[in-house]
């Protein structure tokens, strides 16, 4: 039903095996797919969704996932493989200027223009905290501008086979930026050929020395910082035409699945509908869901540090 879905996960597969970085295959006892398709399919409040099953490629719920619709930061996951891609050198030091300021919207940044990062320190904070001006500096500071960005990342949707996928911009602000929860699947599917993709966007939180100040950014899937998910990569994206979005790859019930999450309506539905995902696929497995704990921001203060102090 979906092929360009399944063709994509054998490229990104083989992808990595160059890169070192092999998307992890789980094998699974024979009946559990039949079990989860006979169980009622979860009441999912996002407008699009997939869950795929990474190892098959198998579609286990699919909801207007071939709708074409805008896809809002989830573009970075694009933007850091054009980056990445370039083998550019990740210690050059780039400065945000005034072309990196969201004119388009008018959002917020915590980096002031003249902050000088590396490209990588860049790379971690567009992944992690979803930080436009980084993302921005990051297609400036590309050969050939931010137009050879832009053109490089539709090139590499075409590569993939992301026939519904189209790019504008690098950060995700222009509505322009489309695609659908069958293309992302897909997308996610490949970008988890990239450590430094998986690495920076579970980071729960870290410090970084910007200018003269330090500065504490946080993961925007606040359930990177829930110890009872494993979860290998995430993203999440919103701005008013494409609603709340998310694209995890997570391991539930000893499977490991690719969930997108598109034009969620409330701040916390797409969340609750990772819940519900996690929930059915569990009950599925005969895995009793554990209590909900909502991980305030002092804990996840509390998390964030105990994970820093553990890498330490």
């Amino acid at each position: 039903m979906f092929p360009s879905v399944r063709n994509c996960l054998v490229a990104a597969t083989l992808a990595g095996s160059f890169l070192g970085a092999a998307i992890p295959i789980t094998v699974h006892a024979e009946g559990t797919v039949s079990k989860l398709e006979a169980r009622s399919h979860p009441a999912l409040k996002s407008n699009a969704a997939l869950v795929l099953d990474e190892s098959s490629g198998k579609v286990l719920y699919g909801k207007n996932a071939q709708s074409i619709v805008p896809i809002a930061s989830i573009s970075k996951l694009m933007t850091a493989m054009v980056v990445l891609d370039a083998q550019l050198d990740p210690d050059e030091i780039i400065a945000v200027t005034e072309e990196d300021v969201d004119s388009l919207r008018g959002s917020s940044s915590r980096l002031r223009v003249g902050s000088r990062l590396t490209r990588d320190q860049l790379l971690r904070l567009a992944l992690m905290a979803s930080e436009n001006r980084a993302a921005a500096a990051l297609s400036r500071a590309y050969p050939g501008g931010r137009t050879a960005f832009v053109a490089a990342m539709n090139s590499k949707a075409r590569a993939l086979g992301l026939n519904g996928t189209h790019f504008l911009d690098p950060t995700g602000l222009s509505s322009g930026n489309v695609s659908t929860a069958e293309d992302l699947a897909a997308m996610v599917a490949s970008a988890r050929a990239y450590r430094k993709i998986r690495e920076y966007t579970t980071l729960a939180g870290f410090d970084m020395r910007v200018g003269k100040r330090t500065l504490a950014f946080h993961n925007t899937n606040r359930l990177v910082a829930n110890p009872s998910w494993n979860i290998g990569l995430s993203k999440t994206g919103f701005i008013n035409e494409a609603g709340r979005c998310l694209v995890m790859q997570a391991e539930l019930a000893g499977r490991a699945v690719i969930i997108v999450l598109l034009d969620s309506w409330g701040k916390y539905t797409r969340l609750a509908d990772a819940r519900r995902v996690r929930q059915w696929i569990e009950a599925a497995a005969g895995i009793k869901p554990a209590p909900h704990r909502t991980v305030t921001h002092k804990v996840r203060h509390r998390l964030v540090a105990t994970a820093r102090a553990s890498r330490a």
